[in-house]
């Protein structure tokens, strides 16, 4: 009987080891499986993405706020300034012909400009502007004059607000600018005031309103003191003239 005990633990003794390499093997096994089996559900269960929807999720911009006042807007650094103006009689200095005063009428300025965003609420800008006068009971006569300038631009309300990850862009944006010019006239016919002149200040007051992401339409009167050459026919030089203008002016941003 006590042999037969000893021939018995010695068998378990020695199955020991192999049924717990087998079962180490089979607990990894089991283990590596359900990983498996885990993954492929889960990727079974996720759809891809259907194209373009991470682009609309990141550039669509229409109706994006909660605020009806401003939208998704992605900031711009710099924009392009296209447009034209009219000549205010009644705010500007009358041209002298043998010291009779005539009046302007009809007249118009063009300008082209570039900018660049400096912040939210300050930009600056350099641009040409051209100026084409006419004035009343003078024939046949009348003025132009061509400047480049300089300007700084402050806005009243910012141009763009972030909201955590989101940046939304107003509609309305008023504004007023302060900047200086230089350029020459010409006035056709003799005695003529033509020669170097300096527009300082140049000033302007308007407002913004944003058609889309990237195009604006700005509304503005502009003034300007001219330091130079008189205004008129047969005038002395020097002294000082003052030009108003009502503006329309395309800003693209880009």
């Amino acid at each position: 009987m006590r042999k037969i005990s000893y021939i018995g633990l010695l068998s378990v003794l020695l199955a020991g080891p192999a049924m717990a390499t087998y079962s180490d093997e089979m607990f990894r096994n089991e283990i590596a499986e359900g990983v498996d089996l885990v993954g492929a559900r889960a990727n079974a269960d996720k759809p891809d993405a259907a194209a373009g929807e991470l682009g609309l999720d990141v550039y669509q911009t229409a109706d994006a706020g909660t605020n009806d006042d401003v939208q998704l807007f992605i900031p711009t650094s710099m924009y392009m300034r296209a447009g034209a103006g009219l000549n205010l009689p009644f705010a500007t200095d009358a041209a002298q012909l043998n010291g009779v005063k005539h009046d302007t009428v009809g007249s118009w300025t063009t300008q082209i400009g570039l900018g660049w965003n400096l912040s939210s609420y300050v930009r600056t800008e350099i641009d040409f502007q051209e100026s084409t006068f006419e004035f009343s009971d003078v024939d046949n006569m009348g003025a132009t004059y061509q400047t480049i300038g300089g300007m700084l631009y402050f806005d009243f309300a910012r141009r763009y607000v972030q909201m955590g990850d989101i940046t939304y862009r107003r509609h309305f944006v008023p504004f007023m600018g302060l900047g200086a010019a230089a350029g020459v006239y010409k006035f056709d016919g003799a005695g003529g005031a033509d020669g170097f002149v300096i527009a300082a200040p140049r000033a302007t007051i308007g407002f913004n309103v944003m058609l889309n992401d990237l195009i604006g339409l700005d509304i503005m009167y502009q003034y300007q003191m001219m330091i130079g050459n008189g205004f008129g026919w047969n005038v002395r030089a020097g002294g000082v003239d003052n030009i108003s203008n009502i503006m329309a002016a395309f800003r693209i941003n880009f």
